[in-house]
């Protein structure tokens, strides 16, 4: 007889799987920055096309974590809070893959400008992967009451309003010259 899983080890689970999948798209994009280097675009597009992938896969995670009732949330939200937890502020920013993550697309930024054409499509749609992830997030933070509660490190926001932020800054990075997307994201659904 199969046991429900708990929502905190649904939580955590997806998470792990989360993370582990940010970690790939690190891989991918510092290869990708690498083939780009030595001029091997075919190498550089796959990379790409890759890192995609991962950031839609990471979505996908993102998505199941939240794969539980409003009222379950409370006690997973208590696991993550002292003394369960060191912190006050706990968050996924405290982690090194975020830290890793910021650092490649901080150095990626430039490269990002002035792609060539070629790998033009493929970055359209690692854009698009993003906002899939951010789509993702938005939706567990709206299901558990983001749109008026803060996060557990900014609780003096609404969690939905600090994700708009937080993507903003990133899709700065990742898209600098804003070729990729028509409009400004944040005034629609993607």
């Amino acid at each position: 007889m199969m046991t429900q899983p708990t929502p905190q080890s649904i939580w955590q689970g997806f998470h792990w799987s989360f993370f582990i999948n940010v970690q790939g798209l690190i891989i991918s994009l510092r290869r990708f920055e690498a083939q780009l280097a030595l001029g091997n675009l075919d190498q550089a597009q796959t990379e790409l096309s890759t890192a995609t992938k991962l950031l839609l896969a990471s979505g996908a995670s993102m998505e199941l974590a939240g794969s539980f009732s409003r009222e379950a949330y409370q006690m997973v939200r208590e696991s993550m809070t002292p003394p369960q937890v060191r912190a006050t502020n706990f968050s996924g920013l405290m982690s090194w893959e975020h830290a890793a993550l910021m650092q490649i697309w901080k150095r990626l930024r430039p490269i990002f400008a002035t792609l060539p054409n070629d790998l033009q499509p493929q970055h359209q749609k690692f854009i698009q992967a993003y906002f899939s992830l951010v789509d993702a997030h938005k939706g567990v933070c709206e299901k558990f009451g983001g749109t008026t509660d803060g996060s557990l490190r900014f609780e003096q926001n609404s969690a939905i309003a600090t994700l708009d932020q937080f993507s903003l800054s990133r899709w700065q990075l990742i898209d600098p010259t804003h070729s990729t997307i028509s409009k400004c994201p944040f005034s629609y659904k993607h």
